[in-house]
């Protein structure tokens, strides 16, 4: 089982930027690919952003050219960078995780707001 702890989020003006950690602690050496999700009210939960363990990245369309996704395999993070923020970007970000026997573990969810 892998454990999820997210930080960063909060408030910003649309146009400004803002950058999600997601710190992983457990069974860190079985996972494949770290993800972000987001959930805005009314919606149905989606992929913003994916890397995997080889450091192969994909997108929303969406987000294409606004965000980007790294990860830090020797501390056990993912991050996302958030430019160009607009106001439909506002939802509850969600740090993931899928193993390489399938399973998946959720971050407890932090908060982006985009608005003037």
């Amino acid at each position: 089982q892998v454990q999820l702890v997210e930080s960063g989020g909060g408030l910003v003006q649309p146009g400004g930027s803002l950058r999600l950690s997601c710190a992983a602690s457990g069974n860190i050496f079985s996972i494949y690919a770290m993800d972000w999700y987001r959930q805005a009210p009314g919606k149905q939960r989606e992929l913003v952003a994916r890397i995997t363990d080889g450091g192969s990245t994909n997108y929303a369309d969406s987000v294409k050219g606004r965000f980007t996704i790294s990860r830090d395999n020797a501390k056990n993070m993912a991050s996302l960078q958030m430019n160009s923020l607009k106001p439909e970007d506002t939802a509850v970000y969600y740090c993931h995780v899928l193993t390489r026997d399938g399973l998946n573990s959720w971050g407890q969810g932090t908060q982006v707001t985009v608005s003037s």
